[in-house]
């Protein structure tokens, strides 16, 4: 069969991309994996190792918040790996982050126009007598508790407006767009035989169902990385500033604690204190949920780190259909839903 090449080289083309979802044989897959039977069957063993688990680290812990924690992640671990296997998210996820990396470059425009107003606010939280209180008394599982929420909350800012700017992909797409689309990729000749012949566009444009999960996992891990790397910085400066600008005097006074924990390594050198550790990491990953905010909503940054992915995720789109119709002459059958 002629067509058969082009059609094998473009799930190719998908899969190196990170859009595994694109092929129909591997979306079919991946939505029987998705059955009410196998969601079953993984929820009830995510649900037995995160109980044992969270019984384990509870009862040897003697924290009940630590062992709740524990029992959360554990699930959300067993759902991650499952995702990253099963469901074909490692491709996903691996193209996702190797863009991430290629784009740190734009980490500098964000994080000067974020960061000093950032720094600011959250510098004066940094040395408010309430906050210590509050972060140093963050026992057992209540920190990390703590930052799954703000995690969530910042994914929850996030994909509905990602959703909202893939959705005007499809609404776009004309004849010149699958040309430019299809250029490069093994798909340009079939496009042009596909324009010559005035396919449908309004029908093959839309992407929808698994489709559009991919798109928005690409994005959202694409972005995760870089807030993750940025809350880090203000990590590291929280960690530094605190061990120079802070002592243990005034720890002892804002926490009304006069035997606050503060390690030793073994020749006497005094480091990091706990108290110190658990305000860092309470605010960075509450400057995590600000990042998210401020991406999202600074034009300048998502014109320059959106639209450079996103132009190659709308080529994507535009290569689907092209595909799409080749699969539809070359097999005579409906297209897997999804």
């Amino acid at each position: 069969m002629p067509e058969l090449a082009p059609v094998a080289a473009a799930e190719a083309w998908f899969l190196r991309h990170g859009l595994p979802y694109f092929v129909d044989d591997v979306r079919a897959d991946v939505l029987a994996r998705l059955s009410r039977g196998r969601v079953i069957g993984v929820l009830g063993v995510g649900a037995g190792l995160g109980v044992a688990a969270g019984l384990g680290i509870g009862l040897w812990s003697g924290s009940a918040s630590l062992g709740v924690t524990t029992a959360a992640s554990v699930l959300l671990l067993w759902f991650a790996l499952y995702a990253l296997r099963a469901l074909k998210a490692a491709v996903i996820a691996g193209w996702a982050l190797r863009r991430a990396f290629r784009s740190l470059g734009l980490l500098l425009p964000l994080a000067t126009r974020a960061l000093p107003m950032l720094l600011l606010f959250i510098t004066f939280l940094f040395i408010n007598t309430e906050v210590w209180q509050v972060a140093s008394a963050l026992h057992g599982g209540v920190l990390w508790g703590s930052v799954l929420f703000f995690a969530l909350a910042a994914i929850g800012f996030l994909v509905p407006r990602l959703v909202e700017e893939l959705d005007q992909f499809d609404d776009s797409i004309h004849a010149d767009d699958l040309l430019s689309a299809s250029r490069g990729t093994p798909l340009e000749a079939a496009a042009q035989d596909l324009v010559d012949g005035e396919i449908d566009l309004p029908d093959e444009a839309q992407v929808s169902g698994l489709q559009m999960v991919n798109l928005v996992l690409v994005l959202v891990i694409a972005q995760a990385v870089q807030v993750l790397l940025l809350s880090l910085a203000v990590f590291a400066f929280f960690m530094v500033f605190g061990a120079v600008a802070i002592q243990d005097s005034v720890i002892q006074t804002w926490i009304g604690n006069p035997n606050h924990d503060v390690p030793h390594y073994p020749f006497g050198i005094e480091i990091f204190s706990r108290e110190l550790t658990q305000v860092s990491v309470f605010l960075a990953a509450f400057s995590g949920l600000y990042f998210t905010v401020v991406a999202i909503t600074d034009e300048l940054y998502r014109k320059e780190f959106f639209t450079v992915i996103m132009n190659e995720l709308e080529r994507a789109v535009g290569a689907r259909v092209v595909y799409r119709e080749l699969r539809r002459r070359l097999f005579s059958e409906p297209d897997a839903a999804g």
